[in-house]
């Protein structure tokens, strides 16, 4: 029996699934979990969360910031609350990464925001779209980025506007409570639900539920920390489910029928922690309040003592599963759950790029932007395009992707010429498929290199030098790239990973570089299940040197694979030195 098909006492933790996630030590002082330590608040973060809630801050982002411009906005709202209505300040621009890590928040930020438009299950209409491409080019200089969250970033924007932006955005169905903070994240959603000829269930109904029910519910709007939610219905287990908070994957119950496999306690970040199965079965109509109970247990035996131990996946190191399902049902919920199947081995390619029949005959196009950066003008040509050939639905992704919705058969062609004239091919290099990107130092004050611009570079690089080999490789390898140790690239769990550092220049000073992890990867049809990627001590590389170390590594694996191997299982078989 393999893991992957294991019930929850066979999957319990052991050093090598957390991945270097542990408890805290035994200790005298209390760690902050409200049912065992009470709820007094143990750092500063924890006394401004309950002197006044995040969700307060947008009344006086209308009546007062808005109006008196960013010198007036409270240090403590503008670094902490903010966050709860998807508003981060940006880096200003110039500073170095160097610096990142010796300046104070206020040294390292411009009077400009990000926002970040939360998309549940990724879902959009053309209307929805060409409302963000616009806001985007009135008011955030035409940035728009697709985040592996499924939701759109947009950048440069002023203080002064947003109750403007909140008034459009909410007046055709989206918003940005909950994008940031402490709370339940944009849950994950199968960018293909409801419209796949091999979909298991519609998550749909279930993932709107929640949204309705518990986002912007201030009972869970002061949780421990950040907290990601993924469902789905779809064979390709397409929502990266091991790394969530809380997920829950389709599956069919011998006498039960159809439902879902319940997981929990994945992250990444610096301590990486894959999720653990519970073991259990939850029907549809439980799994909103499911969901529901493992977010209490989370709010009410978090740690938040300290911020780096305050994700769920640390709570998971010390109870393991088996504790976890016991208090969910019997504190939490009305009725145990019974014992369910894993779900098994997925099947299709979870990026769904490419051309296919939907269940109504209709098709759905995947496509492909670098490394997820579009813009406002490109999202409103989208909107009019897709209108235009008779669609009205698209979905954003986790893996920075998008997927149109709803094409007819006599349309489509015509459709993949005009969308590759805006760039969105269907029919990418196996490099600009499988490549991801965070923010990067362009905008972002955690990190230290830029990202957006060298793996694109990286990519086009790539596509030159391998054109006569790719269509040798088994498969896509991941390249992930990430401006900072924090994994929002989800740098441990590809099969090349770039964590971004300063290296060394041989001249006394420093480069950007990266700390190179390899052959992580999340389930899929070629691995039966996730692992976390392997380091080799002192392997690093420069990011101008990304495409020559890419390249070498890459024929390395051609020329010494053995029979059907995966990159990821040649990366962990080799000696390190194949690896440098």
């Amino acid at each position: 029996m393999t893991k992957h098909e294991a019930t929850a006492t066979a999957t319990a933790v052991t050093g090598a699934r957390a991945g270097g996630v542990r408890p805290p030590r035994a200790s005298e002082r209390p760690n902050g979990q409200w049912k065992i330590d009470g709820t007094t608040p143990l750092n500063g973060n924890e006394e401004w969360k309950q002197a006044d809630g995040g969700l307060n801050v947008r009344e006086r982002i209308e009546q007062v910031y808005s109006k008196s411009g960013f010198a007036s906005i409270d240090g403590t709202d503008l670094h902490g609350r903010f966050r709860w209505w998807g508003l981060y300040t940006q880096r200003k621009p110039g500073i170095d990464g160097g610096k990142t890590a010796t300046l104070e928040p206020h040294e390292l930020e411009d009077e400009f925001f990000m926002l970040r438009v939360r998309i549940d299950g990724g879902q959009l209409t053309t209307e929805q779209l060409r409302v963000i491409g616009n806001i985007s080019v009135e008011f955030a200089r035409d940035t728009a980025d697709l985040t592996d969250r499924q939701n759109i970033q947009l950048h440069w924007i002023r203080i002064e506007d947003v109750p403007e932006i909140w008034r459009r955005l909410e007046a055709v169905g989206l918003s940005t409570t909950e994008a940031c903070g402490d709370v339940p994240r944009v849950i994950l959603g199968s960018p293909v639900a409801g419209i796949a000829a091999d979909e298991i269930i519609d998550p749909t109904p279930v993932i709107n539920e929640i949204v309705e029910r518990f986002i912007g519910d201030a009972s869970l709007a002061n949780l421990p920390r950040k907290y990601k939610t993924a469902i789905t219905g779809h064979p390709s287990q397409d929502v990266v489910h091991e790394i969530n908070d809380c997920a829950f994957i389709a599956v069919k119950h011998p006498e039960l029928g159809i439902g879902y496999d319940l997981w929990v306690g994945g992250g990444l970040s610096t301590a990486a922690r894959l999720a653990d199965r519970l073991g259990v079965f939850v029907t549809p109509e439980r799994v909103a309040d499911v969901w529901h109970g493992v977010t209490q247990i989370f709010r009410d035996y978090g740690y938040r003592r300290l911020r780096n131990k305050a994700r769920l996946k640390f709570l998971l190191a010390e109870w393991g599963p088996v504790k976890f399902r016991e208090i969910l049902e019997t504190e939490y919920l009305d009725a145990p759950l019974p014992d369910g199947p894993a779900a098994p081995i997925p099947v299709g390619e979870a990026d769904h790029i490419g051309v296919h029949r939907q269940r109504d005959g209709k098709f759905y196009l995947g496509v492909a932007p670098l490394v997820g950066r579009v813009s406002g003008p490109l999202l409103v040509q989208l909107a009019d395009l897709l209108e235009a050939h008779g669609s009205a639905r698209l979905r954003t992704t986790p893996h920075q992707k998008l997927v149109i919705l709803d094409v007819a058969a006599d349309r489509v062609d015509s459709l993949l010429a005009a969308l590759d004239e805006l760039g969105l091919t269907t029919r990418p290099s196996l490099f600009r498929r499988s490549t991801i990107a965070c923010t990067g130092i362009e905008f972002c004050k955690l990190a230290i290199v830029e990202t957006k611009d060298t793996a694109t570079g990286a990519i086009h690089e790539l596509e030159r030098r391998l054109a006569d080999i790719e269509n040798s490789l088994p498969g896509p390898i991941t390249l992930h790239v990430n401006g900072c140790p924090n994994s929002c690239a989800r740098i441990q769990t590809a099969d090349i990973g770039l964590k971004g550092q300063l290296l060394p220049d041989g001249d006394g000073g420093q480069t950007p570089g990266f700390q190179v992890h390899l052959g992580g990867g999340l389930a899929s049809p070629q691995r039966e299940e996730a692992g976390l990627g392997r380091t080799v001590r002192g392997l690093k590389v420069t990011a101008d040197g990304l495409a020559d170390y890419v390249e070498l590594l890459v024929r390395r694996f051609l020329d010494g694979r053995e029979s059907a191997e995966t990159f990821a299982q040649w990366a962990h078989r080799v000696d390190e030195e194949a690896l440098r």
